[in-house]
């Protein structure tokens, strides 16, 4: 037997021989349709898991893309006022060195 999943399917047509002394046909049928529906409650749960962590590394890249949009705004008016502030600072640093001959010409 291979090493890959078995489907639900596979497991329900699987014919096993009969020999003298074997297993009871019966009891090999329950057991597998026991083994049937864990197959599929295991396989809707990994369904599930798997649209949850998709969903959510989708909000997470939204909040990313949002976040980044949000740093670069502030950045941008982060920096205007700096430019403000500088140039604000260079001209009362101009007035006080020159002083007078400003207000003269």
């Amino acid at each position: 037997m291979d090493s890959r999943e078995l489907t639900q399917k596979e497991i329900l047509e699987k014919d096993f021989k009969t020999k003298m002394r074997g297993y009871d046909p019966t009891g090999v049928d329950e057991f597998l349709d026991v083994v049937i529906r864990d197959y599929e409650s295991f396989q809707n749960e990994i369904d599930k898991l798997k649209a949850e962590n998709n969903r959510l590394l989708d909000k997470l890249d939204d909040q990313s893309k949002q976040m980044s949009t949000q740093n670069q705004n502030q950045n941008q008016s982060g920096s205007n006022v700096t430019n403000f502030d500088i140039l604000k600072r260079l001209s009362n640093l101009e007035r006080h060195v020159f002083g007078s001959k400003l207000d003269n010409q």
